[in-house]
């Protein structure tokens, strides 16, 4: 079986949100192009989801035993993770390679990190 590989996409939201509905179009046209290209090189995706603006979401922190709930991210971040795809491959490298070539075109990054499986 192929290991597993979470791949986090990274950008400006700034860019996303003031998009218009061209560019929009043509980055979800990179996803789908994307989408089939591991097709065809045969990685496997197994999961993945666009993620709401940061400014939307909930952190919860633990210090000492004493929990804190905060409206908003952690930390203010000039790129925040945007998306994720969940990939099973055993070739990283040319998974890296291709997520770099067909998603990264308006700038922003991804960061390829092992999922590790615990078996029950």
């Amino acid at each position: 079986m192929a290991d597993k590989w979470m791949v986090l996409l990274w950008g400006d939201e700034g860019f996303w949100e003031n998009a218009t509905p061209e560019v929009r179009d043509r980055i979800m046209d990179e996803h789908r192009a994307y989408s089939q290209a591991c097709e065809e090189k045969g990685y496997k995706i197994v999961g993945g989801d666009e993620l709401g603006f940061s400014k939307n979401a909930v952190t919860v922190r633990a210090d000492g035993g004493t929990l804190t709930v905060t409206d908003g991210p952690y930390v203010e971040l000039a790129e925040h993770l945007g998306g994720y795809y969940v990939i099973e491959t055993d070739d990283v490298q040319g998974l890296a390679r291709l997520t770099g070539e067909l998603l990264l075109t308006d700038g922003g990054g991804a960061e390829l990190r092992p999922v590790i499986v615990y078996e029950a």
